[in-house]
């Protein structure tokens, strides 16, 4: 079955039957195009999320080190992967459906015009046919009436026995010629009738079936193109997937992560200060002639800090206010910091001192077996033009070692000083400790030490004003601009530099980047 044999007289119906196709592959594009347009902007949305709750600043980073804090960072950047595979979707589908089936609707439009048109033309020439069928016909008609008419009036003039035999010829003269008139008429009418039924059989039964039919394989072949184009809908997102379902594991496996054992391991040793416990405060009788103190400034204090109360740590290892900060005091010792911390931040020192010296040695290996292969080559090179960076990286070696050995100095001393920091801390609760400036437990060390002028690692704008009264530490202003000399390494605090040349350690919390 087909349109051109079983729908030979149906063109209005063929013409709004595929009409309605046209417009239906147009809607579907359009509804594809605002399905584009909801996936990007529901990836926009979970790319500004997932921007808006990525970690940012010291201490987000310190937070990391917890599962349950790097388990929601590991979403939200699954979450920012998977908006990515939603822009894929949306440009896939756009390119993949949109785009190809609008350029194959605009061939479409084009070839179903061109084929109505010449069905519409073809019907127009068969109606021009059977308008000069007509013609002929009505002339005939006409004609053949008037022929009998001057017959009859021939053989009525004949039959008058008073008719001139003059008369008579002229009639039947008259009668003859409208008689062959008639007779062409005929003819030219017979001509015309089989030029028609030939005209009409070519139309209804090859020129209409045919366009009909190539109506027929366009209208289904956009059925096909357009059947494709519902597959791609799904097709599109089934080949990302594989990848979302990625996302998604990856979201899940964040949860599995998260280890609330881990993460109080984790805090302990982050702030675990190595003190021991402040021992019972000893009873005084003073019914046995002991004075009592003057104020009560020195009973037993509790040892939980709340706020801004400056730690104990920080008391013990206080120097008398207006000691300089030398490259030996608490800044680079880190004797601002509880035994324990302490020790971790220049175990940390040592290590990083530790690798940046084997780099200069291996430096200095390679520029001695370098000059080594010029003195022995002299076309290779200058030997001489190696001396400047010899000299430098041995510069650099020494350096690195006397910084090494302090370190490692400062390490075995808090080692050493864990017993007699707990007794002075534990002490702390009865009497305050003066300090002689003239002692300097640095005063070992060697006193031409020169640490390298440092570079700022970045800016930072203090959020609150903090007032440093311990050693080590340095005021700042809110909204003053300071250097990052160190960053926070775990423990709360970062050592900054003001505009007016102070150094010391703040809150980390203090500042935003």
């Amino acid at each position: 079955m087909d349109w051109g044999t079983d729908l030979w007289d149906q063109y209005d119906g063929i013409d709004k039957h595929t009409q309605s196709g046209l417009d239906l592959v147009d809607r579907y594009v359009k509804f594809v195009r605002e399905r584009t347009e909801i996936e990007q902007n529901y990836a926009k949305q979970l790319r500004n999320l997932s921007k808006k709750y990525l970690k940012r600043g010291s201490k987000e980073e310190q937070e990391c080190g917890f599962t349950n804090h790097q388990s929601f960072q590991d979403i939200v950047n699954e979450l920012n992967d998977y908006a990515g595979q939603r822009e894929l979707i949306a440009e896939n589908m756009m390119t993949g459906i949109c785009v190809e089936l609008t350029k194959y609707l605009q061939d479409l439009k084009q070839e179903r015009k061109t084929y109505l048109a010449d069905a519409k033309k073809a019907q127009q020439n068969l109606e021009i046919s059977f308008k000069q069928l007509e013609n002929t016909k009505r002339r005939f008609a006409k004609e053949w009436g008037e022929a009998e008419k001057a017959t009859q009036q021939a053989e009525k003039i004949e039959n008058d026995t008073n008719a001139v035999k003059a008369d008579v010829e002229k009639v039947k003269q008259h009668a003859h010629v409208k008689t062959h008139t008639a007779e062409e008429c005929r003819n030219d009418y017979a001509a015309q009738l089989q030029k028609y039924n030939k005209e009409q059989n070519t139309f209804y039964y090859t020129e209409i079936p045919q366009l009909f039919n190539k109506l027929q394989d366009m209208d289904e072949r956009r059925i096909r193109c357009l059947a494709e184009g519902y597959s791609q809908f799904a097709e599109v997102e089934k080949k990302v997937l594989p990848i979302i379902t990625k996302c998604l594991d990856g979201i899940s496996m964040a949860g599995q992560n998260t280890n609330g054992k881990q993460d109080s391991l984790r805090f302990i040793e982050q702030h675990k200060s190595g003190f021991e416990r402040p021992a019972e405060v000893d009873f005084e009788d003073y019914s046995q002639g002991i004075k009592p103190a003057s104020s009560d400034a020195n009973l037993n204090q509790p040892k939980i800090l709340l706020g801004n109360q400056t730690p104990l740590y920080t008391q013990a290892h206080s120097t008398p206010l207006g000691s300089p900060l030398t490259p030996e005091g608490p800044i680079l010792d880190y004797s601002h910091l509880p035994p324990e911390q302490r020790k971790k931040r220049l175990q940390s020192k040592i290590d990083d001192i530790t690798k940046e010296l084997q780099k200069e040695l291996d430096q200095s290996e390679a520029l001695e077996k370098m000059r080594g292969v010029y003195e022995r080559n002299p076309q290779m090179g200058d030997p001489a033009s190696l001396e400047p960076q010899i000299t430098q990286t041995s510069q650099n070696v020494g350096r690195l070692r006397g910084q090494l050995t302090k370190y490692e100095s400062w390490l075995a001393e808090a080692f050493r000083g864990d017993d007699s920091t707990n007794t002075a801390v534990n002490n702390n609760q009865h009497c305050s400790m003066s300090a002689d400036p003239s002692q300097n437990i640095y005063s070992e060390f060697d006193e031409d030490f020169d640490e390298d002028v440092e570079t700022p690692i970045g800016k930072a704008t203090a959020l609150y004003t903090f007032q440093g009264s311990s050693q080590g530490t340095v005021s700042i202003t809110e909204g003053e601009q300071l250097s990052v000399m160190e960053s926070d390494k775990g423990d709360g605090w970062m050592r900054v530099l003001r505009a007016n040349g102070d150094e010391g350690y703040i809150p980390s919390s203090y500042v935003k980047f």
